[in-house]
């Protein structure tokens, strides 16, 4: 899964906040903008190691919920890029997009290790969350190449906001896994220099590209909700069942946080949100 942070200025697309997604993906969770203000420090859970929070069961499920709904997302988006490179208009963009799954597959081979080195396996732990996101893929198939770099950047990156926001609530163990995981593979930037590029060669291109972004994030933040509803563990960390986890008011909080950085995206690809 591509970690893309919204750039700071969108009028330099080069400069994505992708370069510094591992450090800042904490404060970013936590406050939203993060405007340089350092993050509290971690209480509850977040403060705590994996061997000591997973004593909760409850906790544990959630965990493994988590770790398991991004394992087959790394795993889709290694396929969809695989799929993706076949759209490209050059050698050159094959390529890079070549890197850029094998990366992605780096990423599900961690977590996979890491649901298997805490007594999880890793398959049966992937199953729940592979209907609805192999849905999600259905839905929003590209018909382009531009279509696709625009899911990558936009659509992977909501689903990227929302695990940053869980990440910031987890036992450090696992935060830092799940951050590592969610690190830019280098799609952010390169999206965004192709999408300008053919929007600045054919305007009428924007249009169409705004729309199919905005379908995107309709599907995506539908999807995400599907998944949390379904799964009782990870619904309770995040209502705030589990110590540490979000009340009601604060996933209102946290979802506004992803729309906002969503316009953002919009705005670094050159298209009206």
């Amino acid at each position: 899964m591509r970690s893309m942070e919204t750039p700071d200025t969108p009028e330099t697309p080069a400069a994505t906040a992708g370069d510094h997604a591992g450090d800042r993906a904490g404060d970013h969770a936590a406050s939203g903008e993060g405007g340089g203000e350092k993050a509290p420090a971690p209480t509850g859970i977040a403060a705590q190691n994996w061997d000591t929070a997973a004593a909760d069961p409850q906790y544990r499920a959630a965990v493994v919920d988590l770790l398991g709904a991004l394992a087959y997302g790394e795993l889709a988006a290694f396929e969809r890029l695989a799929e993706d490179a076949k759209l490209a208009p050059t050698l050159e963009d094959k390529a890079e997009l070549a890197k850029m799954a094998s990366a992605e597959f780096h990423h599900f081979e961690r977590l996979r290790g890491r649901l298997s080195a805490v007594g999880e396996e890793p398959t049966a732990a992937m199953e729940p969350f592979a209907a609805a996101l192999d849905g999600f893929h259905r839905q929003t198939a590209p018909s382009d190449w531009l279509e696709g770099l625009v899911k990558a950047y936009v659509g992977d990156s909501i689903a990227s906001d929302f695990y940053r926001e869980v990440a910031a609530r987890l036992d450090s163990d696992t935060r830092d896994l799940v951050l590592q995981v969610l690190d830019d593979t280098g799609h952010a930037s390169f999206a965004i220099e192709k999408v300008r590029a053919a929007i600045e060669a054919d305007p009428r291109v924007g249009g169409r590209l705004a729309l199919w972004a905005r379908r995107l994030m309709g599907e995506a933040l539908s999807q995400a909700q599907r998944v949390v509803a379904d799964r009782d563990a990870l619904s309770t960390m995040l209502v705030g069942g589990l110590a540490g986890g979000f009340d009601l008011a604060e996933v209102g909080r946290m979802f506004s946080r992803i729309t906002e950085a969503h316009t953002k995206r919009m705005a670094a690809l050159g298209l009206a949100a």
